[in-house]
Order: structure tokens, then sequence, then C-alpha cells
């Protein structure tokens, strides 16, 4: 007995791993067996646990009825809105951020905080001001546009994250790279941004999925039923019969929206929980 007292702890803490991986686990997989279910069983209420019979008809059905809507024109959509609203952002905080951790000015600090402060702005109550701007600029149903307004709304975030971590830079080593005679510019792009890469992917991470999961922007600022992004096509399948839901469509749209966003996150998350400093040294 006293030999097995020591690994007590250690399986109490691994029993506890197990279950909260268990408690993240379960609905991913109810997600994905709800979306092999044939429609009929996926429709069934109680729910089954387990396929009874596996089938790819809800993923054939985000075509919609006859084929009336292509489910891949739409992601090809979401995709080139999202990545271009994580370029952009990337790119505008990193410089901003670098200008207001290094390039100290007069009202730097109250310039600042005046673009932190469109995180108090809801997005719901400006959408009519940007709807007639972009018909003014001439961007209104576009997809520029819709990026446009993401990267506009993602920008404070991105560059209150930009400004920490290039504030949390070691000062000696970009005064070491300007006695060698760098420039500012040739500063960032050698120097700092290398060390800043974590901040960098993980704007643009934020990004991307906060563009390629957005709803609502999309659905008021697009009218072009052949520019529509995922979400918004998504909530145009999930209505079957007499104003039911398709539970296997939904499903299916849920885990095909769901497959990009983990194949990104898993190829970068070594730079997303990466450390600020790591190769500083080297």
């Amino acid at each position: 007995m006293t030999a097995a007292r020591p690994g007590l702890p250690r399986a109490a803490w691994w029993a506890a791993c197990v279950a909260f991986g268990a408690l993240f686990v379960f609905p991913l997989y109810l997600t994905v067996a709800q979306s092999l279910k044939a429609p009929a069983e996926a429709a069934a209420s109680p729910p089954t646990l387990f396929p009874h019979q596996l089938s790819i008809q809800n993923y054939l059905n985000l075509n919609g009825q006859g084929g009336s809507l292509s489910i891949g024109e739409h992601v090809l959509n979401s995709l080139l809105v999202a990545l271009g609203t994580a370029v952009g952002t990337a790119i505008l905080a990193t410089l901003a951020g670098y200008g207001f951790a290094r390039l100290r000015f007069p009202g730097s600090g109250l310039l600042f905080l005046a673009m932190l402060a469109a995180f108090m702005i809801p997005f719901q109550a400006v959408i009519t001001p940007l709807y007639v701007v972009l018909q003014a600029i001439g961007l209104s149903n576009s997809l520029v546009g819709l990026t446009l307004v993401y990267i506009t709304f993602q920008l404070p975030f991105g560059l209150f994250l930009m400004r920490n971590s290039f504030a949390a830079l070691p000062s000696d080593l970009e005064e070491s790279a300007q006695l060698d005679g760098c420039s500012i510019v040739s500063t960032l792009w050698r120097v700092m941004l290398p060390l800043a890469v974590p901040g960098v992917v993980t704007t643009a991470l934020f990004s991307f999925f906060t563009s390629w999961n957005e709803f609502f922007a999309a659905l008021i600022l697009i009218t072009d039923q052949s520019r529509f992004t995922l979400p918004v096509t998504l909530s145009i399948l999930q209505t079957g019969q007499l104003g039911t839901i398709d539970w296997g469509v939904l499903e299916a749209g849920v885990v095909l929206s769901a497959v990009p966003c983990l194949v990104l996150f898993l190829l970068l998350q070594r730079y997303y929980v990466g450390g600020l400093l790591s190769g500083a040294v080297k």
C-alpha cells in the first residue's frame, strides 16, 4: 500500500486530464457523427449516438436542392476574404505597432488610446454608415469591400498586440542594429520582426478566424448570392422543408468550416505558443 501512494496524485492528474479532454472532444465527435448520418437518421429525435449507416449525403446536399448552390465557390469566397483580412491586418498592425512601441512622438499615447477606443464601438451600430461609405466608393456588394471592413475592425486588437510584442523586446537589439548602420525599416525587417513572429502569427490567426466565421456584416454588405461567404450560405442551407432545420446539412457545414481553421492552427501552433524572445540569444 505504501508503494502505491506516490502514484495516486499522478493517476488523479491523468484522470482529470482525460476527463477534461473528453469534455472538449465529445461535442466535436457528435458534430462529425451527425454529419455522417443518413438525412433521415440525422433528423431523428432523440438523436442516435452512433451512425447506424455511414453516409456522405449531407455533404452532397451542401450544394443545395438540385445543385442550386456551389459550396466550393462560397468556401473560396470565405477563404479569399479571411486571407485578405489576415494579411492586411498583420501588415498594418506590425507597422503601426512598431511605430507606437519604438518611434515615440508627441501625443503618441493619446493617439494609441484613441485607436483602441474602436473596441468600445459595437459593430452593429455602424453597419449602416459602412454600407453608405462602401456604396459611395464603389465597393458595395464586393468581397474587397467586405475585407476592408473586417480589417478596420480587427486592426485595434492587432495594433494592441503588436505594440506590446515590440515593447517587450530588448532595446539593446535595436540600438546595436542602428549602430551597425541599419535604417528604421531595415531594423524592423532584419532584427525586430523575426523576434515578434509569435505576435504576428497570433494577429493573423485571430483575424483569419474572426473573418472566416463572421456572419452579420457578410449578410448585410453582400447581396449577390454568388459572392456569399460560407456562414451566410450555411444559414440558407440549414432550413429544410416546412421551416425545419436540416441538422445533417448544418453539421456537415460546421465540419467543413472547421477544417481550414484546424489545419491552419496546427501548422502555425509552434509560432502561436512560442516565446517572444525565442532565438534572441542565437
